[in-house]
């Protein structure tokens, strides 16, 4: 689990935070399974939680997903979207996708989720807005990127939701390119007068990103 806080506390939020419903609890465990550990990946309980509840509060109908793995954070804003809400969500890995469109099928959710497969950046290009939120969690060294085609699509009031921010707290120090890729995005966010930004330590730094 990637986490910023000591284990007892995380398992405290957790314990006292809305829980996970049994099929995501299963796609959770197979994930595990199957992806070894890029299973770390995954967002997880809170973070969806935090999505869900983002999308609530601004009565989000489009969705905008960078980065699906294997599906746990698409379904989990899905869940919070009306019945004729639309989420497109971005993937490359074929292992990663054809996880994801099981565990859709046995969702009442999953219709309102769209793959598109192949670069992220490319689909990002084709699309047309508006969205209500855009979900980036995808390769490092491309973020500043994916926000920038993301914020061309972002409806006037919505919010760009960036994950891994902090790196495990190596953005002090950054070591690797993604670290030093995270380094430049969320100062090339800093410098952007275009928006407002917050970078909270919810899991390994979450970024909320709306326009001035």
């Amino acid at each position: 689990m990637l986490t910023l806080v000591p284990e007892e506390i995380e398992r405290y939020v957790a314990e006292h935070s809305e829980p996970l419903p049994p099929l995501m609890q299963e796609l959770v465990a197979e994930t595990k399974e199957v992806m070894g550990k890029r299973s770390v990946m995954l967002s997880g309980q809170i973070e969806g939680a935090l999505l869900q509840t983002l999308i609530a509060s601004l009565g989000a109908t489009r969705v905008l997903e960078v980065g699906m793995f294997t599906g746990f954070s698409a379904l989990m804003m899905a869940a919070a979207l009306p019945g004729d809400g639309k989420l497109i969500t971005c993937e490359i890995n074929d292992q990663a996708i054809s996880l994801a469109e099981r565990y859709f099928a046995r969702s009442p959710h999953g219709a309102k989720i769209d793959i598109r497969r192949g670069p992220a950046i490319d689909t990002l290009r084709a699309l047309k807005p508006p969205f209500d939120l855009v979900f980036i969690d995808a390769d490092k060294t491309n973020y500043t990127a994916y926000y920038e085609a993301s914020l061309d699509l972002l409806a006037p009031k919505g919010v760009i939701v960036v994950d891994n921010v902090l790196w495990s707290g190596d953005v002090l120090d950054p070591k690797d390119d993604d670290g030093k890729a995270i380094v430049a995005f969320n100062q090339h966010v800093q410098d952007d007068d275009r928006v407002t930004n917050v970078i909270l330590t919810v899991r390994d730094g979450i970024s909320l990103i709306r326009r001035r």
